[in-house]
């Protein structure tokens, strides 16, 4: 009476066909849960013993996509089993096609920026690299989203070609319609991967001075020394070269002093160690070397290097003037005098006999650009 009873066919399938799928149902969702209760305890007690929650969100973010996939497989399952209406097969599967295309690209989206938002982490107190990844997040769901609505397409059965014909042709169009705001996201990307500069960095590109602070899709703004904004494109950014001196560890200066022609010599061989004396008094600063090496048109010059141990501007303009007044007071101690260009003029008087001579009073040496004279060298008759 029973085995009858299974046989009786109701919607075209069997009374057993119909206890098959439920049971395979109730089976499959009983298995779930006592399979996810067992895995997720013992993946909770794991995150726990760690010391980041990193692995507490992952966990957070794959248990419920994954149990609902789970749940829609054995649901699939279950009913496959059984002999359905064409139009209502149809609709079935492609409601399960859709339901699993979706999870699935929650899940990836999910993670994707779970990826991104660990990579950032890694890298905490960089604003540039923060500002650039919530931008960069969107993007980068977006294409997963994409992807998963073409595979949804394809696995309805969509002729997919005409579509991605569709998009490639319409993309062309906008490409050329948009190259220049195109050029610059372009250039937005490559600044964010190539990382030339960062947000707070001090640049010198062409004529633009001033420091980062803010990089955009399409733009980049800069504050300059005399407090104005200065906006640049991020294609002219990348096309240009750049000066970056927040990366400068350490600052190499170079000047030249000059004495003049009448300095003994002994004072001229004694100048480079007064020199490194006075650099090596100086706090943040490290003396390389100072040689005389050149015979001026008004002076011996002498080239000094040395270097400042940071790359702030105000750091070394306080220690090159600190290195001034130290030069000036070593210099009028030991009776050195700085040279300033100068121009001798000779006057020439004629004698009796008509001859040309140089007069011994007339010369003077003038400094060039003063007043005050000289006393002039003296010929004798």
């Amino acid at each position: 009476m029973s085995t009858d009873f299974l046989q009786l066919v109701w919607l075209g399938n069997t009374v057993a066909d119909y206890g098959l799928a439920l049971g395979t149902l109730v089976v499959g969702l009983l298995a779930i849960a006592l399979l996810s209760q067992w895995a997720i305890a013992r993946l909770q007690a794991w995150a726990s013993r760690t010391a980041t929650d990193l692995d507490d969100r992952l966990l957070h973010l794959i248990e419920r996509p994954l149990v609902r996939l789970l749940w829609l497989g054995v649901l699939y399952v279950s009913l496959s089993n059984l002999t359905l209406h064409p139009i209502l097969q149809d609709g079935f599967n492609a409601l399960c096609i859709a339901l699993a295309t979706l999870g699935v690209v929650q899940l990836l989206s999910s993670l994707v920026e779970y990826g991104v938002r660990v990579y950032w982490l890694g890298r905490r107190g960089d604003d540039t690299l923060g500002q650039s990844l919530n931008a960069l997040v969107p993007a980068l769901k977006g294409v997963v989203w994409a992807v998963g609505f073409v595979f949804l397409l394809d696995n309805l059965g969509f002729d997919i070609s005409a579509v991605v014909a569709s998009l490639g042709i319409g993309g062309l169009a906008i490409a050329f319609a948009a190259q220049g705001i195109l050029g610059d996201l372009f250039s937005y990307f490559s600044i964010i991967l190539d990382r030339p500069f960062e947000i707070g960095d001090f640049l010198v590109v062409g004529d633009m001075v001033g420091t980062v602070e803010q990089i955009g899709i399409k733009t980049t703004r800069l504050r300059s020394l005399t407090g104005e904004e200065l906006i640049a494109a991020n294609t002219d950014l990348t096309n240009s070269r750049i000066q970056n001196f927040r990366r400068m560890r350490r600052r190499r200066i170079v000047f030249t002093l000059g004495v003049t022609y009448e300095t003994p010599q002994a004072q001229i061989e004694a100048i480079p160690k007064l020199i490194q004396q006075v650099i090596d008094a100086t706090e943040g600063v490290s003396f390389d070397r100072a040689h005389f090496n050149n015979f001026g048109d008004h002076s011996l010059d002498y080239e000094v290097v040395y270097f400042v141990e940071t790359s702030d501007y105000t750091t070394y303009m306080n220690a090159q003037q600190t290195i001034n007044f130290a030069l000036k007071a070593s210099f009028d101690q030991a009776g050195i005098e700085f040279a300033y260009p100068t121009q001798l003029l000779y006057l020439a008087q004629v004698n009796d006999q008509g001859a040309m001579t140089p007069g011994p009073s007339e010369a003077m040496a003038t400094p060039n650009g003063h007043g005050a004279t000289a006393p002039a060298p003296q010929f004798q008759g």
